[in-house]
């Protein structure tokens, strides 16, 4: 009997607009064999854990251009403990500061990527980092 997939929700937390990225990584992700579920534009952090819960997720993926990725990845792992859900592989990427990301890092925030990781790498990072349920 053969592994089931792994199960990534992508996530556009906020009200940025600006979702090329994220259906890159979407796709990618998709390529590589995992199943994918985007939630698409201008979700909540509690609607995003909520799809993450139903989907019977392994890892969410935030992407976040607008510059709150602080308050969206802190409230996003407050909600998934909240559920008992902290199981789920929290990662993202987008604008963010090299200044920000250890501080993403001590919240919870397994992996940031910033402009320039390529696909690849961040399909072989979530391959390699996240545990199916």
């Amino acid at each position: 009997m053969s592994e089931s997939p792994l199960r990534i929700v992508v996530a556009k937390p906020g009200l940025d607009g600006h979702d090329r990225g994220a259906k890159v990584i979407a796709r990618a992700l998709r390529d590589a064999g995992m199943e994918v579920i985007y939630t698409g534009l201008h979700q909540t952090p509690e609607q995003i854990v909520e799809a993450s819960i139903q989907e019977d997720a392994d890892a969410v993926g935030l992407s976040v251009l607008s510059g709150a990725h602080m308050t969206l990845f802190a409230k996003t792992i407050e909600l998934l403990k909240e559920r008992e859900a902290a199981d789920i592989t929290v990662f993202g990427g987008g604008i963010i500061p090299e200044d920000d990301i250890p501080e993403l890092t001590r919240l919870g925030v397994s992996k940031v990527f910033t402009p320039g990781a390529t696909t690849t790498e961040i399909v072989d990072w979530v391959k390699s980092n996240v545990t199916p349920a």
